[in-house]
């Protein structure tokens, strides 16, 4: 049935019959059937027209009366308002990026293996979560505190920190903690060290919040302590093993470090980076153990589980947990409940520990290997720890070249000179052999070997 307005009424569609009317309306005005001042007929006529009941004609009036398509003039009748319709956005076309094919293998560091199915913990971990009742209302802040008190036994046991539930706060990872940080402690115009080269979202995030970034240099041992002023408000580092080169800080310079914190009064935010994979001894004690006044400790699942569960734990003084929770109550930040739990059930299951196992016995054989296929090409550091090796090329070699040819060839590999800022340093590749299969890093690496080979 069709009325004098551009209304068509079709009682076969699944759209209500005064939700059809108030698009069919939008659409004429829209299009320019339509025009602003256009008076309307009632509700009553309107409705005879289309056989309809009045309360169908009512409920479209009132509903374009809502979004102000109509209005109603005392006396007057009903009619359409002068409204400019909103040109289409132009909708550029972007490519697909090439990584996102799976015609393309990934060598960038940082991400762990997946293997293809869960595996019997993490299922078990999430049925205990099913079996629960959310909380009543906003959880803590800070996080569940039965997980904070199980993470500082974690955090105690493997890396040596003397901390309690107080000491611990839940984040959504290693970035989230930093920022959280950045945001409560520091002011803009604030002094960060940060080694170089290094972590670039932790060079993102000083930037985001304003700060007036110091690059120190490294060597095969980590930062070089001995280049920080005194006029730092903090300092961020990566001490167990330097991303990207992979230097561990020797206990006399993790020493000395601390001493200079406590002289200067600044904040040494400790990045534990790859401390769970180590090849060759155990994992020296974290940083935060010499001093948890001074130091600020960031802990993640993104190597051991996921980086897509955006989970991690921050460990400090009591009051600068509190401090921290005071602002994430305001802001409402933090991680849901369903993770936490599921993290917490981890924990009390050994599902953890049983990762970390599993993922050094297979990381360890992939980085004999990696290290075999590329040391010809190179000189290979950081291979002791972690995922990822980083191979130093000659001199005058382009690392941005060779990443691109290799993009070309397949293979995802990132340039060293990425992670340079002002420091100067040698052209090199920053490799991990976590992410693909087995089958698929031994072609990755075969790939990458003839892009070398042609350098």
């Amino acid at each position: 049935m069709q009325s004098s307005l551009p209304l068509t009424i079709d009682r076969t569609a699944g759209l209500p019959l005064h939700l059809q009317l108030a698009e069919q309306f939008r659409a004429a005005v829209l299009d320019g059937r339509l025009q602003a001042g256009h008076r309307l007929p009632s509700t009553r006529d309107l409705a005879r027209e289309l056989t309809v009941s009045r309360s169908v004609t009512q409920a479209a009036y009132d509903q374009l009366h809502a979004e102000g398509w109509i209005e109603g003039r005392t006396g007057a009748g009903t009619y359409v308002t002068d409204v400019v319709p909103l040109q289409p956005a132009v909708r550029r076309h972007v490519e697909p990026r090439p990584d996102a094919g799976t015609e393309l293998l990934t060598l960038r560091p940082g991400i762990p293996y997946i293997a293809p199915a869960p595996d019997p913990g993490w299922r078990r971990a999430w049925r205990e979560v099913s079996t629960q009742s959310p909380p009543r209302g906003y959880d803590d802040a800070a996080g569940l505190p039965a997980l904070r008190a199980a993470l500082a036994d974690h955090v105690g046991r493997v890396r040596g920190i003397a901390c309690g539930p107080e000491n611990v706060l839940v984040t959504n990872g290693t970035v989230h903690g930093l920022r959280l940080l950045l945001t409560v402690t520091r002011a803009p115009g604030d002094r960060i060290a940060i080694e170089d080269p290094g972590y670039l979202n932790a060079v993102v995030a000083a930037r985001d919040h304003r700060l007036d970034i110091v690059d120190v240099g490294v060597d095969q041992d980590g930062l070089l302590v001995g280049e920080l002023t005194d006029d730092l408000a903090a300092v961020y580092v990566t001490p167990s093993h330097q991303y990207p080169l992979g230097g561990r800080l020797p206990v006399a310079r993790r020493n000395e470090l601390v001493r200079w914190a406590r002289r200067t009064g600044s904040l040494l935010i400790e990045d534990d980076y790859d401390s769970e994979f180590r090849y060759d001894v155990a994992p020296l004690p974290a940083l935060a153990q010499l001093d948890l006044e001074r130091v600020v400790h960031l802990g993640t699942l993104s190597k051991t589980l996921s980086p897509a569960l955006r989970l991690g734990w921050l460990v400090a003084s009591e009051a600068m947990v509190e401090r921290l929770a005071a602002f994430r109550a305001d802001s409402g930040d933090w991680p849901g409940w369903p993770m936490q739990a599921a993290l917490l059930a981890m924990l009390r299951d050994g599902y953890l520990d049983q990762a970390v196992r599993r993922g050094r016995r297979l990381y360890a054989d992939r980085r004999t290997h990696t290290c075999a296929v590329l040391s010809p090409y190179g000189r290979v550091v950081g291979q002791d720890a972690g995922l990822h090796i980083t191979l130093l090329l000659p001199d005058g070699v382009d690392d941005l070249r060779i990443a691109r040819e290799a993009r070309a060839a397949g293979v995802v590999v990132a340039p060293l000179s990425e992670y340079r800022r002002t420091v100067p340093g040698p052209p090199g590749l920053v490799i991990g052999y976590a992410t693909p299969s087995t089958s698929d890093l031994h072609k990755a690496l075969t790939i990458l070997t003839e892009v070398l080979s042609r350098r």
